[in-house]
């Protein structure tokens, strides 16, 4: 591969960006201008940012560290808190809120070289209503939630890199309704210090970007794990289970077709493949995980509550009052299929490298009031598995489509690697 500079700078992955800057064959500042043009271009229709300040993007750039993200813009999900930018949760009741400190993950990012760009629009509290943010590809439909921003940034080119947060599906569905790479790590694999939590059971800082070998970089750089190089070629072919999963009746037309052509295209591709279904003791997560969702948001804001009950929308009000009314006896026993479904996840994936599932029911939806259903993606949020989605094509309106691979829990390295192998496959 020639290290040439491309004309348009913004098109370069952020993993060849990153070595052309510490190869001193590229300058942070030209690689932010690159994208402040963009910005300037296509943002107005897409509207990812909650907050955006050109002047301190340069400003960042002009001063990023050493380090394996230097001078690489980064969005920022508006739920993680920042310093010196606004951290307002997409909520009015946090409006213009300032913290002093960034969060862990924003830290880390910086500490890395790194260069914030700016915040990005998050649904309410990363839950509900959604924000003004559109899809890149038609702004008709939504782009996904609850990281919406960060999935169109992505998606539009405005920045090679952004964080999202998943508690049922808003990297996942998100990444895959805009058509770019999503990767959920195994829980607790990227810090949540400094995060606005909701359900402290499943909350989980991911990341998205235009390709795997870039999210492995960017998860590497801020977890200090070693997520491998994704474009390495592997020995062998993947053996892969293709899960249709408990929420197969979501599935819409294009998805129940794309997985038929994932699934031959696998095999032609030379992997093992074989149908592999979860066992029915699973299908209790789609119960289990709203149950315990919706309880823990709902004390997660307890003072939101009780002081401005007015300024949070009827929707969200409604799902923290079903929080609230859990009882204990429901509440245990929801954890309990957590333990017990987590525990019997391995032997799921007995001689199995992988699992492909749906990434989302369908195309993104018409409209913005509605970000999507999360039902292929609560499961394995609740599983506390790693899961990566890659863009697979288009559906009957043009709007992308994304498969989701999933592998055992601490297992990230194989299951990036795999999703490479899976992306490649189905090109």
């Amino acid at each position: 591969m020639t290290d040439a500079l491309p004309a348009d700078l913004a098109s370069l992955t952020a993993t060849r960006a990153a070595r052309l800057i510490n190869d001193g064959k590229l300058r942070p500042e030209a690689l932010m201008e690159a994208y402040l043009d963009r910005i300037a271009s296509r943002d107005p229709a897409v509207l990812a940012f909650a907050h955006f300040d050109a002047a301190r993007a340069r400003a960042a750039a002009a001063a990023a560290r050493p380090g394996p993200l230097r001078g690489i813009p980064i969005g920022v999900k508006d739920v993680l808190d920042t310093a010196g930018m606004p951290s307002q949760y997409g909520s009015s009741i946090w409006a213009g809120w300032q913290p002093r400190a960034d969060s862990a993950p924003v830290a880390l990012a910086r500490n890395a070289g790194g260069v914030t760009i700016g915040k990005t629009v998050t649904t309410e509290f990363a839950t509900r209503t959604p924000g003004k943010t559109r899809n890149p590809v038609n702004p008709g439909h939504t782009p996904g939630g609850s990281s919406s921003g960060s999935a169109a940034g992505v998606g539009a080119g405005l920045f090679p890199l952004a964080y999202g947060t998943q508690t049922a599906g808003s990297v996942i569905r998100p990444a895959a309704f805009c058509g770019v790479v999503g990767y959920k790590p195994t829980f607790g694999t990227i810090s949540r210090i400094g995060m606005k939590i909701m359900s402290d059971s499943l909350d989980t800082i991911g990341v998205m970007a235009r390709t795997v070998a870039d999210c492995a970089l960017f998860a590497g750089a801020v977890s200090g794990r070693d997520m491998g190089d994704p474009d390495s070629k592997p020995d062998r072919a993947p053996r892969i289970g293709i899960c249709q999963s408990p929420a197969w009746s979501f599935a819409a037309p294009e998805t129940r077709a794309l997985l038929e052509r994932v699934t031959s295209a696998l095999s032609r591709a030379g992997g093992a493949v074989r149908p592999r279904e979860l066992p029915d003791s699973f299908s209790a997560l789609l119960d289990a995980h709203p149950t315990v969702m919706n309880a823990e948001s709902a004390r997660a804001l307890t003072w939101e509550l009780t002081h401005h009950p007015d300024r949070l929308s009827e929707t969200l009000r409604e799902r923290m009052q079903f929080g609230l009314n859990q009882t204990e006896a429901a509440l245990r026993d929801a954890y309990a299929v957590f333990e017990t479904t987590r525990l019997a996840f391995p032997d799921v994936l007995d001689d199995l490298d992988v699992l492909v599932t749906p990434s989302a029911p369908g195309e993104a939806p018409k409209g913005l009031k509605w970000t999507g259903d999360p039902a292929f993606n609560g499961i394995w949020t609740s599983l506390h598995v790693p899961c990566v989605t890659v863009p697979a094509g288009s559906g009957p309106h043009g709007l992308p489509l994304g498969i989701q691979i999933v592998g055992r829990r601490g297992d990230d390295r194989a299951v990036l690697a795999w999703a490479r192998w899976v992306e490649a496959a189905i090109a």
